[in-house]
């Protein structure tokens, strides 16, 4: 009933689509679904590449009986032991007793406290070679993309990389699984969502793998979310180095709070400067209205950030103090910064947005605005100043 899709003549793709799950890790919008993908390498010896979440499993393992045809799985490879993708690790061993799994050092430790299994394991380190008779599998360490036990696993025989959650995108697959059979625009988007709020904080662990990915010749990537990139390769690949840089690209994100509109005029204000002086790439964000995680993919990828909030109880206005700490959670760097404030009675929204900059390490651009009550000339002037000099670097 459930078709397996081929990748190449020996490897075939046995992954499952989710399409019910409403926020991926309990916590990030997945308004496309996702996918859980998982590969089997056909040869003398045969390898099953990583696994989905427990609740497709029978449908996963109906898609890998029918590719195996009677015969059994040699070796279980296990690139990532997030419960996403090592969910049904103890299923396979219960379905192939005699399956050799394998990891690295830190990914047994994981085995033993998630599933309490610690025989029938087959070590790798960097480099470490395997052979599956025509297919011969190469193992790549990239801790920290984006846990310590993160590996990728390189066939040379087909050039397929499987990369973990590296280079993966949200999106359930629709239909296709290669990245030339689907629609790819709305992936290329979900791609950039993925890197800024799940790998964004380890751009160094991100760039080693990058240089060690540049020592072999890859036709495809196979991540364990999203498509199969084989013709956008390039793009990907010079995607996540940018990203992995922080080297935003031309444009500004004004993401502001506001209780009863003035905040909101003072943002309106600063994009209006911004636009008389030429700039283009203008996001405005309400902080209370849009889920933090598209947010975060603009500021990942524009080089410039504004930011804006009343006074809340003698600090920010509280989903802008909890926008801070996801930003600061990302480590996110290089950013042209500006802030503006507004209160009633007491400003305390300039003070802590100047702490947060040097917390970051971020240049401040401009004079910082602030207000009290509602926006007049003099402030709504400085406002449209502000965003003139933003537009100028």
């Amino acid at each position: 009933m459930f078709k397996a899709k081929t990748i190449t003549k020996d490897i075939y793709y046995i992954g499952v689509n989710d399409r019910q799950k409403i926020n991926f890790e309990n916590q990030i919008p997945l308004p496309y679904g996702v996918s859980y993908n998982s590969y089997v390498i056909m040869d003398e010896k045969i390898a099953l590449i990583d696994t989905v979440e427990i609740p497709f499993a029978e449908i996963f393992i109906d898609k890998l009986l029918q590719v195996l045809q009677g015969r059994s799985v040699d070796y279980l490879v296990i690139n990532h032991m997030e419960p996403d993708h090592s969910g049904s690790i103890r299923a396979i061993r219960r379905l192939f007793p005699e399956v050799k799994i394998i990891g690295n050092n830190r990914t047994f430790k994981m085995l033993a406290g998630y599933y309490g299994i610690e025989d029938g394991l087959l070590e790798v380190t960097d480099g470490t070679t395997l052979s599956l008779g025509k297919h011969q599998l190469q193992f790549f360490l990239t801790p920290m993309i984006h846990w310590p036990e993160t590996m990728m696993t390189y066939d040379a025989t087909d050039k397929a990389i499987f990369t973990g959650d590296a280079f993966g995108a949200f999106g359930a697959l629709d239909g296709g699984v290669i990245d030339s059979d689907l629609m790819i625009n709305k992936y290329m988007d979900e791609f950039d969502r993925y890197f800024s709020n799940i790998a964004g904080k380890y751009g160094s662990p991100v760039q080693k793998a990058l240089e060690k990915m540049s020592t072999i010749e890859v036709t495809f990537i196979c991540p364990t979310h999203g498509p199969v990139w084989k013709d956008h390769i390039a793009s990907i690949i010079e995607k996540t180095n940018r990203l992995s840089r922080y080297e935003g690209e031309k444009g500004v994100v004004i993401v502001y709070a506001s209780m009863y509109g003035n905040t909101e005029q003072m943002a309106e204000a600063i994009a209006e400067g911004l636009s008389e002086a030429g700039e283009k790439k203008i996001m405005i964000y309400d902080v209370a209205k849009t889920d933090a995680s598209f947010i975060l993919t603009d500021i990942f990828r524009y080089d410039r950030l504004v930011l804006g909030s009343p006074t809340y109880n003698n600090g920010l206005f509280p989903e802008m103090a909890s926008f801070l700490l996801k930003i600061e959670n990302r480590d996110i760097k290089h950013r042209k910064f500006a802030y503006f404030g507004s209160s009633t009675w007491s400003n305390a929204t300039t003070r802590i947005f100047s702490a947060f900059a040097e917390k970051m390490k971020w240049e401040v651009i401009g004079t910082p605005v602030e207000e009290q009550q509602s926006l007049k000339q003099n402030a709504y002037e400085a406002c449209i100043a502000l965003g003139k000099e933003l537009a100028s670097v």
